[in-house]
């Protein structure tokens, strides 16, 4: 073995963690990330591709996330919100779609119930929720409405007696296709308030609608939904989404999802170009070897390092009670631009197989530039951050 080479099953720093975050975990936690960091490479990594060409969610995977039991490790199961967050990053670095699909189920959806839902509710609702013997979905962003949605929600809720009639339109929601409920934000015509109902996919009047040809988050099942007069009880009001306010309540906590999003997604891009550029020989040396291709190594693990400190950072303060939203704000802001700056220089590395599946790179640039737009775009994010530190409101 030449100077030159490395032995690929023993890289220095091999989990990527090069500034020892995990060690704050507490050794019960990282027993538990370890555990689903096994599962992630046996279950999603090896097939993340394939599923990705084929643009199918493998809903087979559905029982055996059942099996590891992973939805609401906080709550339900006591555990730290930044061990919630690394695990979220892991799943991310294995395959972005099946993270999505664990955001928007244990996220959005599961979030909306665990938050605004009445205690009877609860008691009723997420048993099924945690067990995956019901999947859900998450109903806020609308084809001619995104960042305005706060004050532009078009999907109406009419009250009848003892039910409400809603009516209008989703789009981009996850899981809708093949989801049980969905958590459907909607605005009250008497009070102009935005309220959320859990609807149940199966009511008349329902459906939905998969979107095609995307160029990223293939195996996940967006979908436009129609809402047309569909009749639902006023049980399934949630009996604390009863204004946009509270809606917020959610998105706060899943934006600091999508900022860890980010990070994996870092690491992801990480594994493969250090990886390749170990492997790959060029004028007769490792790909590494060269100055430049080190160089941009080292800057996406310092942007992923400094993304990820942040984070840790933010979660700490989240377990405190102490995170506003112009925190989540800024590091939704923050982390998905390092991201960016990441995946491309990965893609980089790679060269023209940066632009193929079969090396996986490919897959990890596309499915960044969806969290980059998801939870809040980058611009809106950043005027929140903006306001939050001059006290001026720049948004208009």
């Amino acid at each position: 073995m030449s100077k030159l080479q490395i032995d690929l099953n023993n890289l220095p720093y091999a989990d990527g963690d090069f500034l020892a975050f995990e060690a704050l975990l507490s050794d019960k936690e990282r027993s538990r990330l370890a555990e689903i960091r096994t599962w992630l490479d046996a279950e999603v990594r090896p097939n993340a591709v394939g599923w990705w060409n084929e643009g199918v969610f493998p809903k087979s995977i559905i029982p055996k996330l059942a099996e590891l039991d992973v939805v609401s490790p906080i709550r339900r199961q006591g555990y730290s919100n930044l061990f919630a967050g690394i695990v979220h990053s892991e799943f991310t670095r294995a395959d972005t779609s099946i993270a999505t699909f664990m955001g928007v189920h244990d996220g959005l959806f599961t979030g909306s119930i665990e938050a605004l839902a009445s205690k009877e509710q609860q008691e009723e609702w997420l048993p099924d929720i945690y067990s995956f013997r019901k999947i859900g979905a998450f109903g806020l962003t609308e084809p001619l409405g995104g960042s305005d949605v706060a004050g532009g929600t078009r999907t109406t809720a009419r009250r009848d007696g003892g039910n409400w009639i809603l009516n209008g339109a989703k789009r981009w929601i996850g899981n809708a296709t093949f989801s049980d409920w969905v958590v459907i934000y909607a605005r009250d015509v008497e009070d102009n308030q935005v309220k959320g109902f859990l609807v149940d996919t199966t009511l008349p009047g329902y459906s939905a609608t998969r979107i095609e040809n995307k160029i990223a988050l293939r195996s996940v099942e967006n979908a436009d939904i129609v809402l047309d007069n569909v009749v639902v009880s006023d049980d399934f009001h949630l009996k604390g989404a009863n204004s946009f306010r509270d809606t917020n309540k959610v998105l706060k906590v899943t934006r600091l999802s999508v900022g860890w999003q980010a990070v994996g997604q870092q690491m992801a891009a990480f594994d493969v170009a250090r990886r390749y550029a170990v492997e790959r020989q060029q004028f007769g040396r490792p790909l590494a070897s060269f100055q430049l291709v080190q160089q941009q190594l080292v800057q996406i693990l310092g942007n992923a390092m400094s993304s990820m400190g942040m984070m840790v950072r933010l979660s700490q303060l989240e377990d405190l009670g102490q995170a506003k939203d112009e925190h989540s704000a800024l590091a939704k802001a923050f982390t998905t631009a390092r991201m960016r700056e990441s995946v491309a220089a990965g893609r980089n590395i790679l060269g023209g197989n940066g632009i193929v599946t079969d090396y996986e790179m490919a897959k990890i640039f596309s499915d960044a530039e969806a969290i980059y737009s998801y939870e809040g775009t980058q611009e809106i994010n950043t005027l929140v951050a903006g306001r939050a530190i001059t006290g001026i409101a720049a948004f208009v």
